[in-house]
């Protein structure tokens, strides 16, 4: 396995493991994983660029409809909403990335 994989699979455990270890740093963590994901493996293709923006806005929104699920439902509402954060930092650093490509030369 390689960085690519590795952290994305992190981030998702620790979004499971949020949902039943109560701690106030949860967001805060994942936030500092996706943007270290982010800044060191950028995205070339604008596709999953594109992919990765729509995510971060939708899964919040999709993980609030799994309240409605007895038992699991806030379960996987906060698994899927720690989840969407960690997309949200990988967001942010593409964007940050994109606006440095875009405003300084590359020196060519």
């Amino acid at each position: 396995m390689n960085f690519n994989q590795i952290v994305p699979a992190l981030a998702f455990l620790i979004a499971i493991v949020s949902a039943f270890v109560a701690l106030e740093w949860w967001p805060l963590i994942l936030l500092i994983i996706g943007l270290v994901f982010g800044f060191v493996a950028q995205e070339k293709d604008q596709t999953t660029a594109v992919l990765i923006v729509v995510l971060a806005v939708a899964l919040p929104t999709i993980a609030d409809s799994l309240n409605a699920i007895p038992m699991i439902g806030a379960h996987l509402d906060t698994i899927f909403t720690h989840f969407a954060i960690a997309i949200g930092g990988h967001a942010i650093a593409n964007l940050i990335l994109d606006l440095k490509n875009r405003t300084m030369p590359s020196g060519e």
